[in-house]
């Protein structure tokens, strides 16, 4: 079990289009901490049925969320120059094969976790992968995880999560996290919607998340925003910063003062007669 968690920052559809906003979208992801940053890539033709498309302009709307096809080797690039994992999301078939040159792991939504030639696109990849279980029933996470076993998948981490925006806090089940790893045998993780430092927190410390995927806005200003289940980088950066922390703040198990303590030991009460400082740097002292 991993004791420092991989970060995910998920882009998602906050990035307006707008390729200087991806970067810094990737910079900043860099800057306070994360492991891999996430895009989407869909065409809401291949998103969503005709029959939804005709009726509905907020779904039509969508075609504004598209990341263009032709920034992934500048936010590949990028990801590199920043030291940081690039990763996308393909919603449709063609997208698997898009990506293959470009992503260090494919993640799969919860959404279309049932969508078995999705699934064995990606695996026969051999690339690493991460999939989402939002909705889903324990049933249907068996014939998924078995699917991307079976078409060559074998580095699997399966994410908990709660595919409400925002997620309620008494609706983590985080719990859960527990019970995949030991059904599965592979990584686990939570994949956020709250917006609460305490469930990261407690996934991170009690349940001990392989990896925490969190939807990131820069500025407020994203398209999901609103919705109220992204994190803004003063948000996140200290829960980062804090489980970066863990194996430092441990130590060593054996008990010993630390350097910070050097200059304090000798102004403890002398044995002697029980003032401070010890008697030999009294006579020294000089105020």
């Amino acid at each position: 079990m991993n004791t420092q968690p991989i970060f995910i920052a998920e882009v998602s559809s906050n990035h307006h289009k707008d390729l200087e906003r991806c970067k810094k979208f990737i910079q900043t992801s860099a800057e306070i901490g994360c492991d891999a940053v996430k895009f989407q890539l869909f065409k809401i033709e291949q998103l969503f049925a005709p029959e939804i498309l005709v009726k509905s302009e907020m779904h039509r709307e969508r075609k504004n969320w598209e990341l263009p096809v032709d920034f992934l080797p500048e936010l590949k690039q990028c990801c590199i120059s920043n030291n940081i994992l690039f990763s996308c999301t393909p919603f449709y078939l063609d997208a698997v094969k898009v990506l293959a040159p470009y992503v260090d792991f494919y993640k799969i939504a919860s959404y279309e976790l049932l969508w078995d030639d999705l699934l064995i696109e990606c695996a026969k990849t051999q690339l690493p992968i991460v999939i989402s279980s939002g909705m889903a029933t324990i049933e249907e996470i068996d014939a998924a995880i078995t699917t991307l076993k079976k078409h060559g998948a074998e580095d699997i981490t399966l994410l908990h999560c709660v595919s409400a925006y925002p997620t309620p806090e008494d609706q983590c089940n985080l719990s859960v996290l527990q019970s995949f790893r030991e059904r599965y045998g592979i990584k686990v993780g939570w994949s956020d919607h709250t917006v609460s430092p305490a469930v990261l927190n407690r996934a991170i410390h009690k349940w001990q998340a392989d990896t925490i995927e969190f939807h990131l806005d820069l500025d407020e200003q994203g398209a999901e925003y609103a919705a109220g289940h992204c994190w803004l980088p003063q948000q996140i950066a200290p829960v980062i910063h804090a489980a970066k922390m863990i194996e430092a703040i441990d130590g060593n198990p054996i008990k010993q003062f630390v350097p910070s303590e050097t200059s304090d030991r000798e102004w403890r009460a002398d044995p002697v007669d029980g003032l401070r400082p010890f008697k030999q740097i009294r006579a020294s002292f000089q105020g």
